[in-house]
């Protein structure tokens, strides 16, 4: 099968940006926008959501895909000459973790801004695809936060790992600070053009409840430009500090694994993680971030001796990343391995949205609930499917079971007996778990 020609003309370009800056590390491209062109947004709309909701001005896919060329046209015209405003984006907030009462603000930007956003992050991520070091893995085309949690237990497992700095960035998103984002941006990137959009972005403003604000400082998620932003941004704050200055100064051996704004630092001796954990918040605070003091803990993580389970008191600690908590466990072989099994407040939360789902749509019918919970499990199961979290994938399908089960009988309560319900699984049965990304399957293939 061959490639589209716009698709290839794209990719060929953003391979000729990387290698221009893999010869030259330290050179600040001065003429990039060259590079944004009608294929190159025809590419980056292709590559856009397609179900997102609409921004401020109310327009769907739909409309403008109408007249698509012609969109994209006036789009570029607009960018190049400077003419371009970037509107407000539209903010609305959804629940964080496992809270009732924390939430995480959202932007959503127009699909115009969403297009061109996306092309710039297309050259953006050329830029950087061999600046960023391999310990980051958010956001970046060919990895994923499984390729993290499994590099992160092969290099736990190689280099010792005792203790574990289990790092939280107190609301990153909102207090990224423009001024420091754009003196790191000018270090590979002087484009004019493209400094300039992302200055609009950066300022475009919040409509959030009929208001406009224009904050000072941080960069709305849910703009398709965010992600590498603040890739650009931890890349100089954390990864490079910790390659070039921190790891010399180590006695020991560590390692960072990174996705996004979420970290862990994992160290072979308890002096050197101490030494990270005291001047990691002043690191952070020179570019206007900061730890959160609670949050943020140093956990023991020291692989337990012999193969029995030491007494409670006396067991390695545990620490959550991209939503599994890693503990130390048997094998079943008897040897000590690192283990995940899903966070609690992640199950929490998967669970209280199935309820608030089968409580909201007990009255349709039976079919139709049964094939919206079937794309539910295979979606937990698609993320949370890993090897040794078998017992956890099994108490969420339990409970998918329970939850149905609950408010079909609120519905009808003449059939209010399990067995009526057994009957009702035997014709609509819900998918078993699966472990999506087993090792053992990788292995044997």
């Amino acid at each position: 099968m061959t490639r589209a020609p716009n698709l290839e003309n794209v990719s060929t370009k953003q391979r000729r940006i990387a290698m221009l800056a893999a010869e030259s590390p330290q050179m600040a491209f001065t003429s990039l926008n060259h590079y944004l062109d009608i294929p190159w947004l025809r590419e980056a709309f292709r590559r856009t959501r397609k179900d997102g909701a609409p921004g401020v001005d109310g327009k769907t896919w739909s409309d403008y895909e109408q007249n698509l060329e012609g969109n994209l046209q006036s789009l570029l015209d607009r960018a190049k000459s400077g003419t371009y405003r970037a509107p407000p984006v539209r903010r609305v907030h959804i629940p964080k973790g496992g809270s009732t009462t924390e939430t995480r603000p959202i932007g959503i930007p127009t699909i115009e801004d969403k297009v061109l956003q996306r092309g710039v992050a297309m050259i953006l991520e050329a830029v950087y695809q061999w600046d960023f070091h391999d310990c980051s893995y958010g956001f970046r085309r060919g990895r994923s936060a499984h390729q993290a949690l499994e590099d992160l237990r092969n290099q736990a497992i190689g280099i010792r790992v005792e203790w574990i700095l289990d790092v939280d960035v107190q609301k990153f998103f909102d207090t990224l600070d423009h001024g420091h984002l754009r003196e790191l941006l000018q270090l590979r990137v002087r484009d004019g053009v493209l400094l300039r959009l992302i200055g609009k972005w950066l300022h475009a403003g919040v409509l959030e409840g009929g208001v406009l604000s224009h904050p000072a400082s941080g960069t709305p998620q849910g703009g398709v430009i965010s992600p590498v932003l603040a890739n650009v941004y931890l890349h100089y704050v954390l990864d490079q500090w910790f390659h070039n200055d921190v790891l010399p100064r180590l006695r020991d051996r560590a390692m960072l694994i990174r996705y996004a704004d979420d970290f862990v630092i994992g160290f072979s001796n308890e002096q050197d993680a101490r030494r990270v954990l005291e001047v990691l918040p002043k690191r952070f605070g020179k570019y206007g971030l900061m730890i959160h003091p609670q949050k943020t803990r140093l956990v023991s993580f020291q692989k337990p001796r012999g193969g029995k389970r030491p007494p409670r008191d006396q067991r390695p600690g545990t620490f959550d990343f991209l939503g599994f908590t890693h503990y130390w466990g048997l094998s079943r072989k008897g040897y000590w391995v690192i283990k995940v099994k899903t966070a609690s407040s992640r199950f929490t939360r998967a669970v209280r949205a199935i309820s608030e789902w089968c409580q909201r749509n007990r009255h349709r019918p039976v079919a139709e609930q049964h094939q919206a919970l079937c794309h539910k499990l295979r979606g937990h199961f698609s993320y949370y499917g890993i090897t040794g979290n078998s017992l956890a994938l099994s108490r969420f399908r339990h409970e998918v079971t329970r939850q149905w089960y609950k408010w079909l009988r609120r519905r009808n309560s003449r059939q209010p007996a399990w067995s009526w319900f057994k009957r009702l699984l035997e014709r609509y049965p819900l998918p078993p778990p699966v472990a999506i990304h087993s090792k053992y399957r990788v292995a044997k293939s």
